[in-house]
């Protein structure tokens, strides 16, 4: 004998169960999306936006060690401005000074001379300097990821010329049109007309330097409103993904408790149903 009454509450059981293992892994995970077949769409366009979010992560670290490099050359440059200074302004006393006097100052120079060079060569972050290097390559910074609409995709960078920042070669031996003439300078013996071409030369220096540290403090600027962007960007992709992926642990309890309820009121309707059939066997078989 057929009981229909038991197979109906036989199939409501199962499609109960069947919701509460859904909405049990739900609250597991955490994501009404967890895999294609959830929301083949909506999964496609999370998984998209996760991976932007990683390449973004890389721009982050990217922007992180250009800031770094940045940094380090602006010290470096700002210190070394410091010190032109200070040669400008002793190169400016040796004028009309004795023979014995101009030795000692250009003494005094030429420890500012090397410090000039010690504190390029010193400009060193993660293995590069941008003050003190034989490469003539301009530095770029990765400081964007971007996706058009189409779904290409393309880098953006920073980039500071080379020509404009760099002093000397890495070992310092040999300087470049900044710094070539500062470090040229002798004021042992010379004559004032000779002092005077100094302090020519210092006052370029001087300019082409003041140059190279506002460039470098742009770079910095730039790269620091970049990296807050990208900051900020990665958090609305993050909430983006959440809104498409993520459950509502709120609803998913409550759906999660009427179905508890609900799988035990199916569990008792198939055990009347069973019961009922039980005894209307028994009648026939009285």
């Amino acid at each position: 004998m057929t009981n229909a009454s038991a197979m109906v509450a036989l199939q409501s059981l199962k499609m109960t169960n069947k919701a509460l293992d859904v909405t049990q892994g739900r609250i597991s995970t955490g994501y009404r999306v967890a895999e294609a077949s959830d929301n083949a769409a909506y999964w496609s366009i999370a998984t998209t936006m996760r991976s932007d979010n990683k390449a973004l992560s890389a721009v982050q670290d990217s922007l992180g060690l250009g800031a770094g490099k940045i940094d380090t050359a602006y010290t470096a440059m700002s210190n070394i401005i410091d010190q032109v200074d200070e040669i400008k302004s002793k190169v400016l006393s040796a004028r009309g000074a004795s023979g014995e006097n101009q030795k000692k100052i250009q003494s005094e120079i030429a420890v500012l001379q090397e410090h000039i060079r010690s504190a390029a060569i010193g400009a060193s972050y993660a293995g590069t300097n941008i003050l003190a290097t034989d490469s003539t390559a301009d530095l770029e910074i990765v400081a964007g990821y971007n996706r058009a609409s189409d779904g290409t995709v393309s880098v953006s960078s920073i980039t500071i010329a080379n020509t404009n920042i760099r002093l000397f070669s890495a070992d310092g031996a040999t300087g470049t049109t900044i710094t070539t003439d500062i470090m040229a300078i002798d004021v042992d013996g010379a004559t004032d007309a000779t002092i005077d071409g100094f302090l020519t030369d210092v006052e370029a220096a001087m300019s082409a330097m003041a140059n190279a540290a506002a460039e470098l403090g742009a770079a910095k600027t730039r790269l620091d409103l970049q990296t807050d962007f990208i900051s900020n960007l990665m958090d609305s992709i993050e909430r983006g993904v959440g809104q498409l992926v993520d459950a509502d642990m709120n609803e998913e309890s409550t759906r999660l408790q009427a179905l508890q309820v609900q799988q035990q009121l199916g569990i008792q309707a198939l055990s009347i149903a069973n019961q009922n059939a039980q005894s209307i066997l028994s009648l026939f078989q009285g």
